[in-house]
Order: C-alpha cells, then structure tokens, then sequence
C-alpha cells in the first residue's frame, strides 16, 4: 500500500484492492492443530455474540437457522453456541480467516485508505465443508466475516459455477454491493457482463484473462464494455432511482418481465421470433440486455440479442406505440444518432429489438392511447 501510495497516489489508477484470493479450508474444515483445539473449547468471541444479538432480525436464514437450532444460545463455547458438526468448524474457521483479513486490510488502510474487499471460490451444491474451499466469504458465512471484518468493505464470488442470478442474489440479499472479480473467460460474459451493471449495480464485472485476448475489440465483451463506458454518464445518473434494469436469457430462460414508470416491458431472446438466424439452433447464446428511463415515456435500450414489447401497468384497456426509435451510440456523452428505424427494424412497431451479434443502444419513445 505504502508503494502504492507513492506511484499512484495522485493518478489514482488502482481504485480498490483485493486483500486476499479466495481463501479457505481444503481438505478440512478447519485447522486441527492443538493452539486451533483450544481456542475451539474457548467461548464463542463476545464480539461475534454482540453481531448476533443486534442483527438478528437480519441475519442470513441459513446461518440464523444454525443458530436458532441451539436456542439462540448467547454464552458457551463454538459446539454449544452453533451445535456440533462441520457447520460449526466452518463457521470457527470463518471467524479466525476474517479476522485475520481484517487485520491487514486496516493495516493497509492506514497507509493509504482505498476500498478494499475478499473474494471467495464458490461453494458446489450438495458438498459438505472440507470439500470445497470452506470458510471463505461465502453466502452462508457473510455474517460472520461481517462481525469479525469491519474494515472490509464487501465480500465478492468468483464465479467457475453457472448459476449466475443464484449466487448474484445472495451476495446481495442484504443490500450489499455487487462486484465481480473473476469469472471464467467464456462466450457468456458479455451479456452477464451488462446484465450485472443493469440489475445488480455492479461496481464492476472482471473476467478472468481477458488481457490474453489478441484482439480485445472483437470480442463480444471488448464491444460490450465499450457500450457500456459509453453509457457511463446515463447510468451514473439514474442508479439507485429506479430507473435502471438488466436482463439476462437463454435458451432455459426466454423470458422475463420488467417495470419501469408506467410501462411493463416483456423481454424476450431475440431466437424467439422463428426468422431470426439461429433460431433453430440446439443451443442458444446467452442474451443480455439494460434498459434505462430517461423520461415518463422516454427510455434506451442496450445490449445484445433481445426483443422487446410493452403494455401499460394500471389501465389494461389503453394500448402501447412506439413513436419513435433512433439507433445510435454516445459521443463525448453526447447522443448521437446514427439512424431511424422503421417498420422493418421494429416489425411495424410491434417491438423494439437488438439482434445477437449486434452491440447496440437504442432510444425509443413509447406512447398511450385507447
């Protein structure tokens, strides 16, 4: 921190720093050594005890739930507070890895206070503790390394496990911010890439390798990273207002419905519509999409390989058009139209659609009428 500091301390090109990468047990539970035996006898830290007692109400349900099975139990050691088990290993394990990365991070912060956050390897569904990477920042442990942690600003998943929307919801189920620091390198991550920024709010989406990409521009995230700096100024505006969504599809999951304003907006993966190449193909590309509202009947689409329609939330009996739709990109934060789409491009004012393959934004105005 302290080089940091003096290389880059005006210039500010590190923006956050990760303390530690992926940490956790493997192939135990927990450490066994006879110094880690001891302190397992020892009572449960009255500082995690006092975390408990004041956020019960909030607590992950998985981990009140191991907690309730003892009878919310406020005294006694590791076994008599959480019950015996490689739960409870895990959960000791967690409290002695956090605070040890809570140590370094405030260490680190008073040299040179930059956010600074933990990443962990995803647990697989249906393994015990000791079969995966066990005690690290995960889920089911975010209140445990909350208490011990407090100079770590937030808890992020590495993701090499497809269940993208699962893990996402968790790490955020208690108003934490998303940020994603690794994710396999694969053809899904441009549209996840947008998806997180416009669902989540994502401080950031990271893959994992992607300088070793020869031609970054021509990749599907190169183009999708570039639509969204160029969103940058649309989305710093309206986040946190309730003007911004993401979507993400594919072939399991084709649909889903939005509401922004007035209006409900159903989007579809663009193969849906039986003309659009590739529709019949066995496996269908990822699609992701954000869509933010700039005014009552004012909105921009962008993303990849979505179609979308639209009906109004309160009064079935009005019907929706479209009066206009620009396709054009950001420059200088200024739009810039690039050209007017017809009849063609939006089937005759059905929907508004961005074809897979394209990385497009779109502004549309919708209108009401009976």
């Amino acid at each position: 921190m302290g080089f940091i500091k003096a290389y880059d301390g005006t210039q500010h090109t590190v923006i956050m720093v990760q303390v530690e990468n992926e940490i956790g047990m493997l192939p135990s539970a927990r450490d066994h050594h006879p110094l880690a035996n001891a302190v397992f006898q020892k009572p449960v830290p009255a500082e995690l005890i006092k975390y408990l007692q004041q956020n019960k109400e909030k607590l992950v349900p998985e981990f009140l739930q191991i907690w309730k099975n003892q009878g919310y139990k406020t005294a006694g050691n590791w076994e008599e507070i959480f019950g015996k088990g490689l739960h409870t290993d895990e959960i000791f394990m967690a409290w002695y890895y956090a605070l040890f990365a809570n140590k370094i991070t405030a260490a680190g912060k008073k040299i040179h206070p930059l956010p600074m956050f933990v990443n962990a390897a995803l647990n697989r569904p249906g393994r015990e503790p000791g079969n995966y990477p066990s005690a690290g920042p995960l889920p089911h442990l975010m209140d445990v390394w909350k208490a011990a942690g407090p100079a770590i600003d937030f808890l992020a998943p590495d993701f090499y496990n497809p269940d993208f929307k699962h893990w996402n919801d968790l790490y955020t189920r208690q108003g934490d911010p998303l940020f994603v620091p690794e994710h396999r390198f694969d053809p899904t991550v441009a549209a996840k890439a947008i998806y997180a920024i416009g669902h989540y709010h994502a401080l950031g989406f990271s893959p994992f390798s992607i300088e070793s990409s020869e031609k970054p521009s021509e990749e599907g995230l190169g183009k999708m990273y570039q639509l969204i700096n160029s969103l940058t100024p649309l989305i710093t505006t309206h986040q946190g207002k309730g003007k911004i969504e993401g979507v993400l599809l594919d072939k399991t999951n084709v649909e889903t419905i939005v509401r922004l304003g007035k209006y409900e907006f159903t989007f579809k993966h663009e193969f849906t519509l039986g003309w659009s190449p590739g529709a019949s193909a066995t496996e269908w590309p990822m699609a992701g999409a954000m869509l933010i509202q700039t005014g009552e009947d004012e909105f921009y689409l962008a993303g990849t390989g979505v179609v979308v329609t639209f009906k109004p939330v309160s009064d079935p009996a009005l019907n929706i058009g479209i009066l206009k739709v620009d396709e054009g990109a950001f420059e200088q934060n200024q739009w810039k139209v690039l050209r007017h789409l017809n009849g063609d491009q939006t089937h005759q004012g059905r929907h508004v659609r961005i074809p897979h393959g394209q990385y497009g934004v779109q502004r549309f105005e919708l209108y009401r009428y009976q």
